[in-house]
């Protein structure tokens, strides 16, 4: 596999950008090496600029269901750049997307959109302390809501990865009011509820851990996250950025039947386009501006080419059994997985939930919180990354990072991935 010219326009990279990417867990940090770099995608593929071909199971961190340059994507895009990119003003592919976003997701009644999922939990923890008067707030450790400042404390995704704790440049001052748990402990949250009863705006979390690797909710966890904060006044959120559209069509409070106060989303509803958005019951978003107090503004909300992609994607996902029929091929990836390491003796926890999967190197018989997830076989996942991408096959470039399928993964896509999967078990 020939990389020349992906290392060199990697060191001349490293020449004008922070470690020569523009986010971190591109730099393969957790893995080491040098990265890839990208000409094209097509379908299930990635291929660089060397000419390699890779089966990709990343998908741009999960937005792209229906594949790279999916034909319906490529159509509304190009069709929606004869009428402009941007407005900075209202169109009405917002209100048709904010519709069907709602229609699947019945916690939220009302919905903005904004440009990443960072400002959108950002945004909705700004709501949450609006609404309620309150300061502090609950998050979960490995959860990764984005790089705002009040949440950027035992983060997942790249702070993992890097093996940060937090990040210079973050005052005490801001995290102060941020406390964080063990994911599905919930005595550690009724102990600090105890404490501090009447002071928490709102517990956020991943109700499906996707930035610690895939991790899922214990039975009755997040249904007693939502008593704890009828009983308290707080607010539930959940940051369904990555989850959302992915483990169910109407998101892990679907599947799990327990309806947030607030939800985020982002990554699906853009189709590959920059997005995000928070939305929720009525009476808390009537708070925001210019209804209510709380201020939240961008120039780039609600764009028509995001808009567009994200209904041309959606409209494809949510047809027929194209939903169930991706998240089968999840399954059969995960079996692969485990039948390749029950036939090599090579112990790892591997699920799926819907389109998503996860893979830890352990011992273990589950995996229930970060601590769980570090405790893991770095030095084998490296191994496994690296042997699987020299034979065409990209997974995420960290043992810390969920893994995505799309709809254009079946056939010779999968099969080429089991064989691949098959071999490299039996050398690592």
């Amino acid at each position: 596999m020939k990389t020349n010219k992906s290392k060199q326009l990697f060191e001349r990279a490293q020449q004008i950008m922070p470690g020569g990417v523009n986010s971190p867990v591109r730099a393969f940090a957790g893995v080491g090496g040098t990265p890839f770099v990208v000409a094209r995608g097509e379908g299930a593929y990635l291929i660089d600029v060397d000419g390699n071909r890779y089966v990709d199971y990343i998908n741009s961190w999960g937005p792209l269901v229906l594949g790279h340059a999916h034909p319906a994507v490529v159509t509304a895009l190009t069709e929606q750049l004869e009428y402009g990119t941007s407005y900075g003003a209202s169109c009405e592919l917002e209100y048709e997307l904010a519709e069907i976003i709602i229609s699947c997701m019945p916690s939220i009644e009302k919905i903005r959109f904004v440009n990443s999922g960072t400002e959108a939990c950002m945004s909705a923890l700004r709501l949450a302390r609006g609404y309620t008067g309150r300061n502090k707030i609950v998050k979960f450790s490995g959860c990764y809501h984005g790089h705002s400042d009040q949440l950027l404390t035992k983060a997942g995704s790249g702070i993992a990865t890097l093996g940060l704790s937090g990040s210079a440049g973050v005052s005490n001052d801001v995290t102060r009011n941020t406390i964080t748990l063990p994911f599905n402990d919930t005595h550690a949250v009724q102990c600090v509820f105890a404490e501090v009863p009447e002071q928490i705006a709102a517990i956020i979390l991943e109700p499906v851990m996707g930035n610690s690797g895939l991790i899922l909710p214990n039975e009755d966890f997040l249904a007693s996250l939502r008593r704890t904060c009828d009983a308290s006044g707080s607010l539930l959120i959940f940051d369904e950025v990555m989850t959302g559209f992915r483990v169910d069509p109407g998101g892990a409070q679907a599947l799990y039947n327990v309806k947030p106060d607030l939800t985020t989303i982002g990554k699906v509803i853009g189709g590959g386009l920059p997005v995000g958005a928070y939305g929720g019951k009525a009476c808390i978003m009537s708070q925001i501006a210019p209804e209510g107090p709380v201020y939240q503004a961008g120039t780039l909300s609600g764009n028509p080419l995001a808009m567009r992609a994200g209904l041309a994607t959606l409209h494809e996902w949510l047809h027929g059994d194209t939903f169930e029929t991706t998240a089968g091929i999840a399954t059969t990836l995960v079996q692969a997985l485990r039948e390749a390491s029950l036939s090599h003796n090579v112990p790892i926890v591997a699920q799926s939930l819907g389109t998503m999967f996860g893979l830890f190197f352990t011992d273990k018989q589950t995996i229930d919180n970060n601590a769980d997830a570090q405790a893991c076989d770095t030095e084998r996942f490296k191994r496994f990354f690296h042997a699987c991408l020299e034979r065409g096959v990209y997974f995420a470039p960290s043992p810390f990072e969920a893994g995505f399928v799309s709809c254009v993964h079946a056939g010779e896509p999968l099969d080429h991935t089991i064989k691949v999967v098959n071999e490299v078990f039996a050398i690592i």
